[in-house]
């Protein structure tokens, strides 16, 4: 055993039983986000994926019924450590460039999670239950903070309805931004500054011109 795995297992010894069984399951996610990044969900087995944590294979059934509840989870966990990771670097400034710093923050956090985008786009087909669930969950948590900015005048004219479709667009925006500008030769770099650009522009300026010859562009 190296110094390393000795100082860790002297830590998780000292544990009560929550914390323990709370260290593991934390191990058994984040070996299962470094597998299915690697292999792909189909590949990912629960042989796979306890080896990863340094495991028994007993103990990953006393948090998981199978290995698809697993699957079912990773999903919606790796999307509330994004909400965390987000929130933690947006701001207290107007809500425009809080907006601005959240899609940075995006990109900052694939670079530390560079397996979130296999997993998120084989979840719909692999873990559908985690799949709408991670949507729910994010969604949910976006348009509270565009009613907040609503209320606070930084917004006008938008229902409820409308900010989930906007939600769904800026999600939609940042999965396939990421794939053109992030992921080159199996890693992720720093996204270009014109694309952060790009995205301020439109969403403090619109794109079009208003439309003042037909009444539409109200």
């Amino acid at each position: 055993m190296t110094r390393s795995s000795q100082i860790a297992a002297g830590k998780v010894a000292k544990l009560n039983r929550v914390e323990r069984n709370a260290w593991t399951k934390r191990r058994i996610f984040d070996a299962a986000t470094k597998i299915v990044g690697k292999y792909g969900y189909a590949e990912a087995s629960v042989a796979r994926i306890t080896e990863e944590a340094g495991v028994a294979q007993g103990t990953f059934y006393n948090h998981f019924d199978n290995r698809q509840q697993l699957l079912d989870q990773l999903l919606p966990k790796i999307g509330i450590d994004m909400v965390h990771f987000i929130r933690e670097r947006t701001g207290t400034a107007h809500a425009a460039r809080q907006e601005i710093e959240r899609f940075s923050a995006f990109f900052e956090f694939i670079r530390e999670v560079p397996e979130f985008l296999r997993i998120l786009n084989e979840a719909e087909y692999f873990a559908p239950i985690g799949y709408q669930k991670h949507l729910d969950n994010v969604a949910t948590a976006y348009v509270r903070i565009l009613r907040r900015a609503r209320q606070a005048g930084a917004i006008e004219d938008f229902s409820d309805e409308e900010f989930e479709a906007i939600v769904h667009m800026f999600m939609g925006a940042r999965g396939y931004l990421s794939r053109r500008y992030s992921y080159a030769d199996g890693a992720v770099t720093a996204v270009s500054d014109h694309v952060i650009s790009a995205y301020r522009k439109l969403v403090t300026r619109g794109l079009f011109t208003p439309d003042t010859d037909n009444g539409h562009g109200r």
